[in-house]
């Protein structure tokens, strides 16, 4: 994977923006979130792209993974499910094992994300700068984690490619 210069730069943004004051925070939360989406959407840029490179049996182990989540969420969506499972019902084992774990570094970065905005939004509720320095380190955090999940994405490509 190649650097993403927008998460290089909203990463140094958040280490200055871990000393600032609370009025610094105000005066600069625009260029903060835009550097943070910049940031959010060069990673969703570069997980498609490697994900698009899997197979057609990655990609339905990966819908079925979604779908039964979105089943164990909203029993509405059981159809889905079904559908997905069954389309995935030849895939390697193995294969699932290996999707299953990309998927869960997925959900463990997509947490992170959202634990960062749900402090950064408390923060300005609050008028914090202890929260928006909390909420810096972990969209810092959440950043890392999705990175971790695109290479190992990227890893799993190469391992079928390779076979």
């Amino acid at each position: 994977m190649h650097r993403l210069i927008p998460v290089e730069e909203a990463t140094e943004l958040m280490n200055r923006a871990k000393d600032w004051s609370v009025w610094r925070w105000l005066l600069e939360k625009r260029s903060v979130r835009a550097a943070a989406d910049r940031a959010v959407d060069a990673l969703g840029d570069a997980e498609k792209e490697v994900k698009s490179a899997w197979t057609d049996d990655m990609k339905k182990a990966y819908r079925e993974l979604e779908a039964r989540q979105a089943f164990e969420r909203s029993p509405r969506s059981k159809q889905r499910y079904d559908k997905a499972k069954e389309e995935a019902q030849n895939v390697d084992p193995q294969m699932k094992l290996a999707v299953q774990q990309v998927k869960a570094a997925d959900d463990a970065a997509e947490n992170a994300r959202l634990d960062a905005e749900d402090t950064f939004a408390e923060a300005e509720r609050q008028l914090s700068a202890d929260m928006a320095r909390a909420g810096a380190r972990k969209a810092i955090h959440s950043w890392d984690l999705r990175l971790k999940a695109i290479r190992k994405a990227e890893a799993l490509a190469k391992t079928v490619a390779s076979r």
